[in-house]
């Protein structure tokens, strides 16, 4: 997804100025996007919390400002500047993060990011985007332009099945179409869902969710997510973040407000480190029970 997004930025460079800093990150990927931008490209150096607050700087004179670093570095670690000045004078800077998840895999704990959009979304005017497939990134990029206020996108690896055709890009989408329990699946975790939902056998497969952006007050769930839940009876939730914070909490909150949570439903989630060891994504997606082959036997089987 980086190459994608920064694709979506030249295209947007072209015709709207804005700078863009990066935390000494980037290399061997967006010196196309410097080529084309030129002093308005800056490498900030490893100094993210002065990074956010130069860009917080711009803003306030009317330069919109994204920055970029590693997930955990792009969010957590200049935390204070983005609440404090970014985030309380709602100024146009968008953090992006990439790397989402255990998407850094044996690099452990520090190069992870498991509770980023949570973290991010306790924060006022605040807005998450994150995209599931490559292709979803352009279209993102535009929206976050067009919304003159603080932003997170958060970055990772396109898991899309080879030959798999999606929809156009929205907010809520539906994936695959089936007769079962109804999955919401934020993040690309859900490319890893597709191929074993699309060989099932269309009446008892479940129908498939993707959300992209929060928080819901801003993109609610469509009349059609709803009825597909009111007549499953059954809905689970899959997402790459920490239970605090993310989609699970925010989509139950929102459907008990509007009237109640199905009677089975399910929250998978990133658990930390159960073992106390470190190792590539698709090692901690299995300890944590969020892999395919697990969410699918727990919701298959009914449990």
């Amino acid at each position: 997804m980086r190459n994608a997004f920064c694709q979506a930025l030249i295209v947007l460079a072209q015709r709207r100025r804005f700078a863009f800093l990066t935390g000494d990150l980037g290399f061997m990927a967006l010196e196309p996007l410097r080529e084309v931008m030129g002093e308005l490209f800056i490498n900030a150096g490893v100094a993210e919390q002065n990074m956010v607050s130069v860009a917080a700087g711009m803003a306030s004179e009317g330069l919109p400002a994204w920055v970029y670093s590693i997930a955990p570095f792009a969010y957590a670690r200049p935390f204070e500047q983005i609440r404090n000045d970014v985030c309380s004078h709602r100024f146009d800077v968008k953090i992006v993060g990439n790397g989402g998840g255990y998407a850094y895999g044996s690099m452990g704990a520090t190069h992870h990011a498991l509770e980023d959009y949570g973290a991010m979304l306790c924060l006022p005017h605040m807005r998450a985007y994150i995209p599931a497939f490559g292709s979803d990134v352009a279209p993102i990029v535009e929206t976050m332009a067009d919304t003159p206020s603080p932003s997170y996108l958060r970055l990772g690896r396109d898991e899309k099945p080879d030959g798999f055709t999606l929809p156009p890009y929205s907010g809520w989408r539906s994936i695959v179409s089936g007769g079962g329990p109804v999955i919401a699946v934020i993040g690309p975790i859900a490319g890893s869902l597709i191929s074993k939902l699309t060989a099932m056998e269309e009446q008892k497969r479940p129908s498939f969710w993707v959300v992209s952006e929060l928080p819901l007050e801003h993109n609610p769930p469509p009349a059609a997510f709803t009825a597909d839940v009111k007549k499953s009876g059954a809905l689970y939730i899959v997402e790459e973040h920490s239970a605090h914070g993310g989609l699970g909490e925010a989509l139950t909150r929102w459907l008990a407000l509007a009237g109640g949570v199905p009677p089975r439903f399910g929250h998978f989630h990133a658990k930390g480190y159960l073992s106390g060891r470190f190792g590539s994504q698709r090692f901690h997606r299995k300890e944590c029970g969020i892999d395919a082959d697990t969410v699918l036997g727990v919701i298959m089987e009914g449990r």
